[in-house]
């Protein structure tokens, strides 16, 4: 018998274009009369002035050039935000500068010095090493990253006297709390901001409560659950798998120990420019106006100063054609989650085409007005729980719900940054356990916890 497999986000948002094509041909076209909305600087629905309007159903090479116009379109529902194909370039960028700093060894060694230096400590390793995974989940939605960590950090918890879903707990809760609590997410916050015609900086303070709040009760959790295993290994949850475990892990890092980077001057500093870089992307984007072809091209010349800083040890220096290779190699890693956008928008292609996305956001205008804030918001967190199933690529449903979602807020009276903290909260919770997401799969595969 086949085992049922969940289909990609790429096959899900094909359908979701297919189907709305077909509903171009039920669904009666219509349209608002837009105006200025100097709060939000972008052309928004003027509730009550919803008209019928001749149709324009779409067909076949309408679905087909979808996921292409999509790419290219830089006003989906009036937005002023830039097209897809510039948020999709900064991605890349970004991708190729997170490959470099990893191939530096920076990171691998800054987790590797604190763990030496915490010995005997390795309780203050659970609250230490999840905001640094959180720091990663907030500002880049680090997720198939952590996949490389669990062989280094679980046996060290196990040396210590935890169990060995203590350290999944501390990698998988530390990331996933940073990407629920996302405050400049290139591939969340700031993708969904765009969606929403808005500055990803609009609703950051609401997002930084949420990150700091959720991983306090995370931090809480873990350590009480860590502390209960170690004074009773009984109560751990994956007890009869000790023996295990400890066999497996331990020999493990005995074999690969020798190959953990250290922490030298230069990859010290390699860390810090890391860190300085989204410190300085903030600035450029709140202070000086900055958007996508200014981030990317911060990103691309940290990149090369990062590769310039590396040539003074001969540990992490790269020649320039490795430089290169490793920077198109980190680009080739989100080149789904470039193509993604641009397929994901293809969806409001068909709808704006068609003429029904207006017809849509009439429908729910009803439902919405008149609705207190705090009940619309958990409407758009309820409908956005849901989607997150159905489309767990955080890209790909900001880029498909937010031009739809966004002016729904206009007819509630509540600011679109709402909007996008909602599904930013409902994505990042359904990720960590939703069975559709690989990282969950790839954590939740290692030894400890066979789910």
């Amino acid at each position: 018998m086949t085992k049922f497999r969940f289909p990609t986000a790429f096959t899900i948002l094909f359908v979701l274009i297919a189907i709305v094509a077909i509903l171009t041909w039920i669904i009666p076209a219509g349209e608002y009369a837009r105006e200025m909305n100097e709060s939000l600087g972008v052309e928004a629905p003027v509730p009550g002035t919803y008209q019928h309007v001749d149709p324009n159903p779409q067909g076949i090479t309408d679905v087909i050039l979808a996921p292409i116009a999509g790419m290219y379109d830089p006003g989906l529902l009036g937005s002023a935000s830039s097209a897809a194909i510039d948020v999709a370039f900064f991605v890349l960028i970004i991708g190729g500068f997170l490959m470099v700093v990893t191939k530096t060894g920076a990171i691998d060694a800054g987790i590797g010095a604190l763990l030496n230096k915490l010995g005997g400590k390795e309780h203050l390793m659970i609250p230490i090493l999840m905001i640094a995974f959180a720091f990663g989940g907030t500002s880049y939605g680090m997720a198939e990253e952590t996949l490389a960590f669990y062989a280094l950090i679980i046996p060290v918890f196990i040396r210590a006297g935890y169990d060995a879903l203590t350290g999944v707990a501390v990698i998988m809760l530390g990331a996933g709390i940073g990407t629920l609590g996302s405050t400049f997410n290139a591939f969340a916050t700031v993708v969904a901001s765009q969606g929403a015609g808005i500055a990803f900086t609009q609703g950051i303070v609401l997002r930084v409560v949420i990150l700091v709040v959720c991983l306090a009760a995370g931090i809480f959790y873990v350590m009480r659950y860590a502390r209960k295993v170690k004074a009773n290994p009984a109560a751990s949850l994956v007890s009869d798998m000790a023996e295990d475990n400890r066999n497996f892990f331990l020999k493990s890092s005995e074999t690969a120990g020798a190959a953990l980077p250290t922490l030298t001057p230069v990859r010290t500093a390699i860390l810090a420019l890391f860190g300085l870089t989204f410190v300085v992307m903030i600035i450029g984007v709140v202070g000086l106006g900055w958007w996508m072809a200014e981030m990317a091209g911060l990103f691309l010349a940290m990149s090369i100063v990062v590769w310039i800083v590396a040539k003074f040890d001969k540990e992490t220096s790269m020649d320039e054609k490795t430089f290169v290779e490793t920077f198109v190699d980190g680009a080739r890693d989100l080149l789904g989650v470039a193509l993604i956008i641009g397929v994901a928008r293809g969806v409001v292609v068909i709808m704006d085409a068609g003429k029904i996305t207006d017809t849509i956001l009439h429908s729910a205008e009803g439902l919405v007005t008149g609705l207190s804030e705090t009940l619309f918001i958990n409407t758009m967190f309820g409908i956005q729980l849901l989607m997150s199933f159905l489309v767990p690529s955080s890209s790909g449903l900001a880029t498909l719900s937010m031009p739809i979602m966004a002016p729904m807020a206009d007819f509630a009276g509540v600011g679109r940054e709402l909007v996008v903290t909602a599904y930013q909260s409902a994505n990042g919770l359904v990720n960590l356990f939703n069975p559709t997401f690989a990282v969950v799969m790839g954590g939740a595969g290692h030894r400890p916890c066979r789910l």
